[in-house]
């Protein structure tokens, strides 16, 4: 089997990191089908996701890894991690207690473009918790 059909087609787990030592990873409820919120893992950050069963990211403005709720209290338990084809994105299906987003929505994806703008947007939910509460820690 080729190098490509393998990686495609192949059961071994090779994750393709960009050249910044990155990999998309995106967390889905894995009860509602809802998009949570998309992340980046670096090698270090997969291994202990995969260790650990919580979901860990790298803080790309921190420049550090980052446990999901490590502040907030709201940990992602991964439930079961989806590779694409070219084993360069991950889906973590999870299972969470409530918000996910920092700002106090259920899901980062909160808002949509209004229908017929470019520069308009709506809220689509509304807030779960307090951010002022969860991150006073």
């Amino acid at each position: 089997m080729g190098a490509s059909k393998e990686i495609e087609e192949g059961l071994k787990f090779t994750p393709k990191f960009g050249s910044d030592g990155l990999i998309t990873a995106i967390s889905q409820d894995a009860n509602t089908g809802d998009v949570l919120m998309v992340a980046y893992m670096n090698e270090e950050a997969l291994g202990l996701t995969l260790e650990t069963g919580n979901a860990v990211f790298f803080s790309r403005s921190r420049q550090k890894l980052w446990k999901k709720g490590e502040e907030s209290g709201h940990v992602q338990k991964v439930q079961q991690v989806l590779v694409d084809c070219d084993q360069d994105c991950l889906i973590l299906k999870v299972t969470v207690d409530q918000g996910q987003c920092h700002v106090g929505y259920q899901s980062c994806f909160y808002r949509e473009v209004v229908k017929g703008s470019r520069t308009e947007m709506q809220l689509t939910a509304e807030k779960v918790y307090d951010p002022a509460e969860a991150y006073k820690k």
